[in-house]
């Protein structure tokens, strides 16, 4: 294991300890525990809170997206591990202004159960909340049994439209149909050409060979579809793009929102060499193409690879996606409509 560390087992508490000496005007924490994130700037009051919560190892995911127009908090846990639901319950407490809390968090039976039970402790403190799970990986699940997908990189799309829409002071019941839209117009698949390497651990967390490449691989390594010989750019979207496309049924006026995602360890050239073919498979199929986000947005350590994010705009989401964003991690100007 070759990383720039200390102890292993200081990992996250070092890595957070460095984010809030980074951006002390826009993060701190609560509750005496640096795994408590909330954003620094005070929220308007009546605005529904959005809080957010997973494993670390996935920087910018979960904390890089708490900041103007998108979360008000996230409960951050340790490499690949749930954060507990006292630490959720405090960042609750903390962002709640008097309107509702919202959950948004990925697929995983660790982050339900710790969710679920600070929601029933936030309701002993009258705080109301509710709860938007993303499950946009196609490659864990078949269509037929969506909601036991994994939660992976299309949750971005969650936080962008969820956060527009409270930062509008829209109620937490509008909040969260909009957020749970989002989610059923994203879908999301991964290739992953190398595995990545827990601090703790010392070893990978699984193999591929040199030779290889595994599709649908989840961002801790879970297994995918298949494993086979690595394939040219090309031949891996032509693979993969119509997964994503044959479950978005797009109308005329609709348009798609396209997330390209590195894993860690793959160059932003070669995200653009993806993107190039994904660009002619759009317009082949005559699909209007509203933003591109290409870069670091969910990752799995070092792992090489990249996941594929497809978000079926209508003008009712497209509207809160081109909202501006602040965060340290993730700066959007408004869009033009």
């Amino acid at each position: 294991m070759k990383k720039f560390i200390n102890a292993p087992s200081e990992y996250v508490v070092e890595m957070l300890a460095g984010i809030y000496a980074a951006h002390p005007r826009q993060l701190k924490y609560v509750a005496d525990d640096v795994h408590c994130l909330v954003n620094a700037v005070p929220a308007v009051p009546g605005k529904v809170g959005l809080v957010t919560g997973g494993g670390s190892g996935h920087l910018p995911l979960f904390l890089g997206y708490v900041g103007e127009g998108m979360l008000d908090g996230c409960a951050v846990g340790d490499v690949f591990q749930s954060p507990s639901a006292d630490q959720i319950l405090n960042v609750t407490k903390a962002v709640d202004q008097g309107s509702g809390v919202l959950y948004l968090y990925g697929n995983y039976s660790g982050d339900i159960l710790n969710f679920d039970l600070a929601a029933e402790l936030a309701g002993f403190d009258g705080i109301n909340t509710a709860t938007v799970v993303g499950a946009d990986d196609v490659g864990s699940a078949t269509a037929d049994r969506r909601s036991k997908r994994r939660g992976v990189a299309g949750i971005f799309f969650i936080y962008k439209i969820a956060g527009a829409a409270a930062a509008a002071g829209l109620s937490l019941e509008e909040v969260a149909r909009l957020a749970a839209r989002a989610g059923d117009a994203t879908k999301t698949i991964g290739v992953a050409l190398s595995p990545c390497i827990i601090p703790e651990v010392g070893t990978p967390a699984f193999t591929v060979a040199e030779d290889e490449m595994e599709l649908g691989m989840g961002i801790h390594g879970e297994p995918g579809i298949s494993t086979g010989k690595r394939e040219s750019a090309d031949r891996i979207i032509d693979r993969i793009l119509p997964l994503l496309l044959d479950e978005l049924t797009f109308s005329q006026n609709d348009q798609a929102a396209i997330l390209l995602n590195g894993l860690g360890a793959t160059p932003k050239d070669e995200l653009y060499i993806l993107y190039n073919r994904i660009h002619q498979v759009l317009a082949e199929r005559r699909i209007a193409v509203f933003h591109v986000y290409c870069g670091e947005f969910a990752t799995a350590m070092e792992m090489t690879g990249f996941s594929l994010s497809v978000c079926k705009l209508d003008a009712e989401l497209k509207g809160y996606l081109a909202q501006p964003v602040n965060t340290p991690f993730f700066i959007q100007p408004r869009l033009d409509n």
